[in-house]
């Protein structure tokens, strides 16, 4: 009998614009989505939770240059989800994209096979501590729109649509290795727990330091056992920013579905990755 020799597959990774999170999970998400019509369903099928899938949904849609989903709110039919033609051509191009790398992968492994370098598994094993994951709830992409040089900090804009720029500060030698400069893109992370939460008073005039001033719309809230996940919509219709705070919060705030608030974090508490 013939030996059988390990066979390198992988799960297809895009880095681009997009960002380092568009993978084969989130694409079965927009393809169930573009069957189903709904995203409970889509989230079921894939199978996912609802919350996971609305989180997916969101951030894709934070980094694309064009909308994936478009969500319809209400109405006589309860509203829905929808693929957009930009949506239907990423899944094209991705599904293309995976059949090639597919085909690399099986001659790499026949080759391995046949010069004896190396067996498969060992590559498998590397490739697999090399993937990068964050915790960041957060995650946007733009191109710097401004650098202020400081002493010791760089102050860094970011242009997330032409109504919405983030701002982060980052060490001079953090500028210099991510290799900054107007017009690079980047991809901005911003933990939900360094976000706070301001519902204003027209009687009173709000005063905070914090750099990042962001107004929107309470779209969702998760109620947990002692926090609570608020989902903004911003400006724009496209992106959005969750923050996560305490369940008495929510209360005091009296937050609701539908209200208006502002999400304020500093600048240093952006980090950010440069796009080659």
């Amino acid at each position: 009998m013939t030996p059988t020799h390990p066979k390198l597959t992988g799960k297809l990774l895009i880095e681009t614009s997009l960002g380092n999170f568009l993978g084969d999970k989130r694409i079965r998400l927009l393809e169930a989505i573009d069957q189903q019509g709904s995203i409970s369903q889509a989230a079921k099928a894939v199978p996912m939770s609802y919350k996971a899938a609305w989180d997916a949904v969101d951030d894709m849609n934070n980094v694309a240059p064009q909308p994936l989903v478009h969500r319809s709110a209400g109405g006589l039919r309860g509203g829905g989800t929808e693929l957009t033609a930009f949506g239907r051509r990423l899944i094209a191009f991705y599904r293309a994209l995976e059949q090639e790398s597919q085909l690399a992968l099986e001659k790499l492994t026949h080759n391995l096979t046949q010069s004896g370098v190396a067996d498969a598994a060992d590559f498998q094993q590397v490739l697999r501590k090399m993937t990068m994951k964050t915790s960041a709830r957060n995650q946007f992409a733009g191109p710097v729109t401004a650098l202020k040089e400081g002493v010791v900090d760089v102050e860094v804009s970011i242009r997330l649509d032409p109504q919405l720029v983030l701002t982060a500060i980052v060490t001079r030698e953090s500028a210099e290795s991510l290799g900054l400069a107007l017009g690079k893109d980047v991809l901005a992370f911003v933990k939900a727990s360094s976000i706070v939460l301001v519902v204003e008073d027209d009687d009173k005039e709000v005063r905070i330091s914090a750099r990042n001033r962001f107004r929107g719309i309470v779209a969702r809230i998760h109620a947990g056992p002692v926090n609570s996940e608020v989902t903004l919509d911003l400006p724009g219709g496209r992106h959005v920013l969750t923050a996560v705070i305490t369940d008495d919060s929510v209360r005091r705030l009296g937050l609701a579905v539908g209200q208006p608030v502002v999400a304020v974090f500093k600048a240093p508490s952006v980090f950010l990755v440069a796009i080659d």
